[in-house]
């Protein structure tokens, strides 16, 4: 299997029982995760060499991220100690009408402050076969950013294969500080990853005629616009997940890869109840790269469908499936039925 790179932030979350909210909690159930680390556990499943990059403290908190990663099979030896916090979220999932809400405490974390020349991205890089990074990860500081771009130019200077989740966050940055960073950055993506509202708020480009919290989706406008940004940033892959959101609990889910040549349009998902919807970008991304490392692109496209569908039904922010459990339902199997 392939040797897969991630860089980013990983999170202590502090979610509220059930569905309960914010100013109801007594306690908080406890996680860790974040999107590149999230890709990492996915792929580490399917049994590839999945190594998280990124930096923590030395203490108890920053130990105990760690070994999150190391339960599920992640190596972690190319993470820097050091710094004085791991960033923190609080989740509140929504129900039927409500929305889930997070609140971020992240300010002055380890990898946000940290410096480029603290890894040994040759190292890192030797005899790797793809490194993902996302948005979040030069959001954090101009210190990120930076850290992010020479990991970039040393992935291409290894020849490694290159994918990006867009993944806009709001509470991290504005659409134009977004775009004077990431744009640049495109340079050395090979796969684009990310949902309409990413494409538009990041790069720049926006799908017409599409409500998505209507529950419309324009498909043609999105392979519009695909084309526009492989010509534009010479991706050789354009991707994204259709999300259809009925209500926090139901959502319609499948996703859309453009190869340059044509287009794979998934089987359609009904997910309800949602159980966890937080990560599912994330397995979207970790099971679309396992595809395009393992598969055709057709197979790819829908396999990428049913790992993240399945993760809306996981509490955590970790995809805990097999390929053979993904395998099973986008062969069709979506009985529920217990397996014995």
């Amino acid at each position: 299997m392939a040797k897969v790179i991630t860089l980013g932030e990983i999170m202590l979350r502090l979610s509220t029982p059930g569905q309960s909210r914010f100013v109801q909690a007594e306690s908080f159930d406890v996680v860790y995760g974040g999107g590149e680390a999230n890709v990492a556990v996915s792929l580490a499943n399917y049994g590839h060499k999945a190594h998280f990059v990124t930096k923590l403290p030395t203490h108890e908190i920053g130990q105990s991220a760690i070994n999150a990663l190391r339960r599920y099979g992640v190596h972690t030896d190319y993470i820097v100690r050091g710094g004085e916090r791991v960033g923190i979220y609080y989740l509140e999932t929504g129900a039927s009408m409500r929305p889930s809400k997070v609140i971020y405490d992240r300010a002055n974390s380890a990898i946000a402050l940290a410096k480029a020349n603290e890894f040994n991205f040759d190292e890192i890089f030797k005899d790797a076969d793809w490194f993902h990074f996302s948005g979040i990860t030069p959001a954090l500081s101009k210190e990120a950013a930076e850290l992010t771009k020479q990991a970039l130019i040393a992935a291409k200077k290894n020849n490694v294969m290159v994918s990006v989740d867009l993944n806009y966050r709001k509470k991290l940055w504005t659409p134009d500080e977004a775009r004077s960073v990431m744009r640049p950055l495109m340079e050395y993506v090979d796969v684009c990853i990310g949902n309409e509202e990413d494409a538009d708020l990041t790069l720049g480009f926006k799908p017409k005629n599409t409500d998505v919290t209507g529950g419309k989706l324009n498909i043609d406008a999105y392979k519009d616009i695909f084309k526009e940004m492989a010509e534009t940033f010479n991706f050789k892959m354009v991707g994204t997940s259709l999300r259809e959101s009925h209500s926090a609990t139901h959502n319609g889910w499948s996703i859309l890869l453009y190869d340059g040549n044509d287009f794979y349009h998934s089987k359609k998902y009904e997910i309800n109840p949602i159980i966890d919807r937080v990560g599912g970008g994330d397995s979207f991304s970790g099971g679309l790269i396992h595809g395009l490392l393992t598969r055709t692109p057709k197979e790819a496209v829908e396999f990428a469908a049913a790992a993240s569908a399945l993760k809306h039904t996981i509490p955590g922010d970790f995809n805990q499936v097999s390929e053979s459990e993904v395998d099973n339902l986008s062969g069709g199997d979506q009985s529920g039925r217990v397996q014995r």
